[in-house]
């Protein structure tokens, strides 16, 4: 396994039921994969409110898009799978 900390991103939006579901979903794997989890609001930005805005919560890392809407495990199994 990978020891480099690694840091995947949530775009979200203030009082989104969602993202804190897929914020909560996570947090059992951070330790297996050794990850921070990064909250970005988009509404701060009207470039990144534009593009992610029907997409919320979208899970990320860096240009990565992972899984939309709700923590597809497999999703994140397959991101994580050349550090098992």
């Amino acid at each position: 396994m990978n020891n480099a900390k690694r840091a995947l991103q949530i775009y979200s939006r203030k009082d989104c039921c969602l993202c804190h579901e897929m914020r909560d979903a996570l947090k059992p794997w951070q330790n297996k994969y050794n990850f921070t989890i990064e909250i970005i609001d988009i509404e701060h930005d009207s470039k990144l409110t534009e593009q992610f805005a029907a997409r919320i919560p979208l899970l990320a890392e860096g240009d990565k898009e992972i899984c939309q809407y709700h923590l597809e495990e497999q999703m994140l199994l397959e991101h994580f799978k050349d550090d098992i």
